[in-house]
């Protein structure tokens, strides 16, 4: 599809009509406190993958509500000293997949650990580990709908909280500096990294890439396609509820965990994207509270973005932070 949102000078002007909840920090702090009753309880299970440049471990540490939570650490193969951090969030979808498809950071010299997603992992990639055992009243097939009766039942709490575990856990490794750690992820793992970003206060930097879950007003009106198509689809059924789903998600917009960042960023839109439109990239980006903050525009692509070339971003920019 051709340019369908705002024209690109508009785009670097707009803010989104949402409004956080005056009760945001404190929904989201208690929600972390009563995560932290339970034991992070991480452990790092040496796996022999066949490869010789890398060291890559089998992790598990508990997220939300205590439950098991799955990832991989890889670090370069010899590192004896803690190493500079990228903790990496996935697509809507995806799992954790196989160890050899996470090359990418360690070849740079750095810890990468990478997150499993609660309930996800059979839609694309190899697959995920990381069960969602948590029930709730009646959703759209998919994930977008789920516990969206509330905000205290809504899945993303469950995600959200799991991914600030997901950094404590991957800190509290031996070989790697939490002083120099990095949140990074695409569409949905945009979105994640977003929260993380607003609610871990010490990182060193988050790179969010076409991300998901931004500016839910205009976002579920604008776009027909999924995931968001998920929450029109559920109103379609669940009539006259619309203000009252606006609400739940209002606790999970990247827009408001935005205007909490505290770290550089560096994030992309793609101005043909009707998976996450620019529009509702731009509101996450124009409220990101750092004033060191960029963002890649690419201007004929879809939710593909800048693929290898938003790579290679990251790589650059990611020298200047770890």
């Amino acid at each position: 599809m051709a340019l369908f949102d705002l024209p690109l000078d508009e785009l670097r002007e707009y803010r989104s009509e949402s409004t956080a909840p005056e009760d945001f920090d404190a929904f989201w702090s208690k929600t972390l406190e009563e995560a932290r009753e339970h034991d992070l309880d991480a452990r790092f299970e040496p796996v022999d993958t066949g490869l010789s440049t890398v060291r890559v471990f089998d992790v598990t540490f508990a997220g939300f509500g205590g439950h098991p939570v799955k990832g991989w650490l890889t670090l370069p193969a010899g590192a004896d000293a803690p190493l500079p951090l990228v903790v990496e969030f996935i697509g809507y979808g995806g799992g954790r997949g196989l160890p050899h498809q996470h090359l990418l950071w360690a070849s740079t010299g750095r810890a990468h650990f990478v997150m499993d997603t609660r309930g996800q992992g059979s839609a694309w990639g190899a697959g995920g580990g990381t069960a969602d055992p948590v029930g709730g009243a009646p959703a759209y097939p998919g994930f977008m709908t789920r516990g969206i009766d509330a905000p205290e039942n809504y899945y993303y709490r469950r995600v959200f909280t799991d991914a600030v575990r997901a950094v404590e856990a991957a800190r509290s490794h031996p070989l790697t500096d939490e002083r120099r750690t990095v949140a990074v992820g695409a569409s949905q793992g945009g979105g994640i990294t977003l929260a993380v970003g607003g609610l871990v206060p010490d990182l060193a930097g988050i790179a969010p890439d076409v991300p998901f879950l931004c500016d839910f007003p205009r976002a579920t009106t604008l776009t027909d396609r999924h995931p968001y198509r998920e929450i029109g689809l559920y109103l379609k059924t669940h009539r006259g509820r619309f203000e009252d789903v606006l609400r739940t998600l209002s606790y999970f917009d990247g827009v408001h965990f935005a205007d909490r960042g505290r770290a550089p960023a560096l994030f992309s839109a793609a101005l043909e994207d009707q998976t996450c439109p620019p529009s509702t990239v731009f509101a996450a980006f124009n409220a990101w509270a750092h004033e060191d903050k960029t963002i890649e525009v690419y201007d004929f692509n879809d939710h593909e973005g800048g693929g290898p070339f938003q790579e290679a971003a990251r790589l650059r920019w990611m020298r200047s932070y770890i």
